[in-house]
């Protein structure tokens, strides 16, 4: 069963008297629990990709279904439901709350939700403590490493149980050691809680770990070779 299709999925920007197509007849078809990896070279479109998937932005032309969403077509309510219901999105910056703690960033959109707070304190500690955050959590971003923040954010967007999980060069405000953690909880915990993985990056190193692989060039999609055993 999909949970991601994109047929002839086409996006051009504006600019000045001229148009640049940065999504040239996208197909592409997920299927549910898996991690698929999409790389190519910075302004290939990879972020694009993600942003149209996720609802973010609007096709030029073409359809994306998702999570039983026909996101192309939807108004921006219908958006945010599916954006709160069936998604979580991780991007290269965390984007946590300043002024809250681990644990409150965490639990705050499943409060949102309508969730009783101390369900979603429940649910946001156990995810937390999935990612090796459970002396943290009253620890504002700050206070945090750049690799604990990001694992607070991948927490974060798991808190609503969505289906479909998107990430957008994840570590790549990281460094080495930090990127290697943050891969190996992620990849862990996606595969833990069976949910559909999509990460774009631009390193090939990554690529070999997903279950399935594609490379992004000027626009055009292409499935990429295997990676090791």
């Amino acid at each position: 069963m999909s949970i991601v299709a994109l047929k002839s999925v086409t996006k051009e920007y504006a600019s000045g008297e001229s148009t640049i197509r940065v999504l040239d007849t996208v197909d592409l078809e997920l299927s549910e629990a898996g991690i698929h990896v999409v790389t190519g070279a910075s302004g290939s479109g990879k972020s694009t990709l993600l942003n149209l998937i996720g609802g973010l932005d609007r096709v030029s032309s073409g359809t994306i279904e998702s999570c039983g969403y026909r996101v192309d077509a939807m108004s921006e309510d219908e958006l945010t439901d599916y954006r709160s219901t069936s998604l979580g999105l991780i991007f290269q910056f965390h984007h946590l709350l300043k002024d809250f703690t681990a644990l409150e960033n965490v639990m705050l959109p499943a409060f949102m939700r309508g969730q009783p707070r101390a369900d979603a304190v429940e649910r946001a500690e156990q995810l937390l403590g999935e990612v090796g955050l459970s002396e943290r959590l009253h620890h504002f971003p700050s206070q945090l490493s750049g690799g604990e923040r990001q694992r607070a954010a991948l927490a974060r967007a798991l808190i609503n149980n969505p289906r479909l999980l998107l990430a957008d060069e994840p570590t790549g405000n990281l460094d080495a050691a930090n990127s290697a953690l943050v891969e190996e909880v992620l990849f862990t915990v996606v595969r833990e809680h069976a949910t559909t993985l999509v990460l774009v990056t631009h390193d090939e190193r990554l690529s070999a770990l997903g279950d399935s692989r594609y490379v992004l060039e000027r626009g055009v999609l292409g499935r990429g070779a295997p990676g090791p055993a």
